[in-house]
């Protein structure tokens, strides 16, 4: 018999990104980065001196946002395995729910692979409920049910009192989206994963019409819960005269996982001079993009010249403008970059910076040698 499910939403109406937690190869390293660099509190730590053997993870906020930076202190175990074949990258897209119980039984209904099962966690500060399924690669989804609990960050984690400060505040606010990239011919499977197991629509898809170059392309599909609060790019490889950045990174992270994280600000023009300030190294985009840019977005209440002298990219559709720049990837492999990104009423993925986009990374492909 069928197991009936709860409800097809993970605890409809109240789905939103908890947290992401990176597998690095040096925790109290990276840590000091997203708080210097990106403007991060580090406000927990978690070790073998709070109960949590064989590890160092630290728990980092700015508004909206908490990261979880996590190092194995072994040679061998999953999270060394994790970093040794890809990286530092990000493991867990955590999503908060009301109800983590009924969010992984519906998961696993609908044919998920549980990874954790429910179980709660406790101590003085009160208790949360966690669970984790499978997606792509070897990326996972916890569901976390954090009402009951008024901690720094959740149980096992001691609040820290000092936490170094980056030169210039960023104002980063929250996670806009986060985007997967999966392996050939694997996009519409994992689309249909999310429309099956969370009951996410499609909210846009890009063909290798829209997102190519002259020797490049990808496909793309965006899935959203209908606040449209969590929303999933998935990018697969599509054919080109040359290797495009899909297959670039598939190469360098060993498989699919997480491409880039939006991140937004209600003013980018000021996050990315902080951000610069702050040693953050973006994307270029070519000068010639500027050239027509009033008359292909209209009128906007930012300078094109500020735009143009700090490489901040605008698309337009029907409910207004956004604005979006890339950072160079965050480590030595080129695979886990970030997006910065303001909505000025557009539900936009930035479908006309594609080719400006396109040859930015195209060319920071071709000075590694992957082009």
């Amino acid at each position: 018999m069928a197991t009936q499910l709860v409800d097809r939403v993970p605890a409809r109406g109240s789905l939103d990104w908890d947290h992401l937690h990176f597998y690095v190869g040096n925790a109290k390293q990276a840590a000091h980065f997203y708080a210097t660099a990106f403007g991060f509190r580090i406000v927990a730590y978690a070790g073998p001196e709070t109960g949590s053997p064989g590890r160092a993870s630290y728990a980092l906020v700015q508004a909206g946002l908490r990261f979880v930076v996590t190092s194995s202190l072994a040679p061998s175990d999953p999270i060394a395995d994790h970093v040794r074949a890809h990286g530092d990258g990000i493991r867990d897209v955590a999503l908060r729910v009301s109800d983590a119980r009924a969010a992984y039984a519906n998961a696993v209904a609908a044919g998920a692979r549980g990874v954790t099962e429910p179980h709660e966690e406790h101590d003085a500060d009160g208790h949360v409920v966690l669970a984790t399924i499978a997606t792509y690669g070897d990326t996972v989804h916890s569901f976390v049910e954090r009402d009951a609990y008024a901690g720094a960050f959740m149980p096992g984690f001691v609040a820290v009192a000092n936490s170094p400060e980056a030169p210039h505040a960023p104002n980063l606010r929250g996670i806009d989206h986060c985007v997967g990239n999966v392996g050939w011919d694997e996009m519409d499977p994992w689309v249909a994963f999310y429309a099956r197991t969370f009951g996410f629509s499609q909210l846009v898809s890009f063909d290798d019409r829209d997102i190519s170059t002259q020797y490049t392309a990808l496909r793309s599909k965006v899935v959203s819960d209908a606040e449209h609060r969590v929303k999933f790019p998935i990018n697969e490889p599509a054919r080109g005269l040359k290797k495009s950045q899909i297959e670039e990174y598939l190469d360098f992270y060993g498989g699919p996982g997480v491409q880039h994280v939006a991140i937004v600000t209600d003013d980018i023009i000021a996050t990315v001079r902080a951000l610069r300030s702050n040693g953050v190294k973006f994307l270029e985009t070519p000068a010639s993009y500027y050239d027509a840019l009033a008359e292909r977005v209209g009128t906007i209440d930012e300078s094109i010249a500020t735009l143009r002298d700090l490489s901040i990219l605008v698309d337009r559709d029907d409910r207004g403008y956004m604005l979006q720049i890339f950072t160079k990837p965050l480590q030595d492999r080129p695979t886990l970059f970030f997006e910065i990104i303001q909505r000025r009423g557009s539900l936009s993925f930035g479908k006309g910076n594609f080719k400006a986009l396109f040859v930015s990374i195209e060319e920071e492909q071709a000075k590694r040698g992957n082009l």
